[in-house]
């Protein structure tokens, strides 16, 4: 749950842990993408209004790399605003003041969406991506090329992660620094270089015409399965 305003946050807590969800409060955006990427939660309740970045930041970063339902709470009220939270990636939009009634009918709502649907879907359909030269397994957290596996550093591995996760998307450089280094980077091109041409390095056929690691020039790069 994120938000600046102490008695919003104390009523949804208690109401909340009072239904058996486990909560974590952040006063502010770069305190919400820690906490995210610490504790994975299975829904994000999210103010706008925050003291260090706009809410719409937030959710930007969050759907730099993952896929985790975003609750907005928010005293904004024109479809303008509306439109551009949920045009970020926002899932569900609910106007203060609201009913807790209402608040926790919307929360089921996003949570029932999110979960997986059986092998066809969800995340064990994802839990493997096999390409033609490697394959991640990302619940095991490992890499195998030619049938060996691929010793990666933490930084390659989390750099590999949200981009495999948003396979034959485009990542935005800024998205893919604030994931793997932190909220508050997000010029530093140059660790992006580094690290892409490590993976590359380890997992391309040929690293100076990578075909999985793909960078779309001063906009970010794309993983590509074929």
């Amino acid at each position: 749950m994120v938000d600046d305003e102490p008695q919003i946050v104390r009523a949804l807590v208690i109401n909340l842990k009072a239904r058996q969800y486990e909560v974590d409060a952040a006063p502010d955006g770069a305190t919400a993408l820690q906490l995210a990427a610490a504790r994975h939660p299975d829904v994000v309740l999210l103010d706008l209004g925050l003291p260090d970045m706009d809410g719409v930041e937030v959710i930007r970063g969050l759907r730099g790399w993952t896929r985790v339902p975003i609750l907005v709470l928010s005293a904004r009220q024109t479809s303008d605003e509306k439109v551009e939270a949920l045009d970020a990636g926002a899932d569900d939009y609910v106007t203060k003041p609201f009913g807790m009634d209402e608040l926790l009918a919307r929360l089921r709502a996003s949570v029932r969406r999110a979960e997986p649907v059986g092998p066809e879907g969800g995340a064990e359909a994802v839990a493997v991506v096999e390409t033609p030269g490697f394959t991640v397994d990302l619940a095991a957290k490992k890499v195998q090329r030619a049938g060996r596996d691929v010793r990666l550093t933490p930084t390659e591995w989390h750099l590999l992660e949200v981009l495999v996760r948003n396979s034959g998307r485009l990542v935005s450089q800024k998205q893919l620094l604030q994931e793997v280094w932190g909220p508050s980077y997000g010029t530093e091109t140059n660790y992006l270089r580094v690290y892409m041409a490590q993976l590359r390095r380890k997992l391309e056929s040929d690293p100076s015409h990578p075909r999985h690691f793909v960078t779309e020039p001063g906009m970010g790069y794309r993983f590509e399965r074929g």
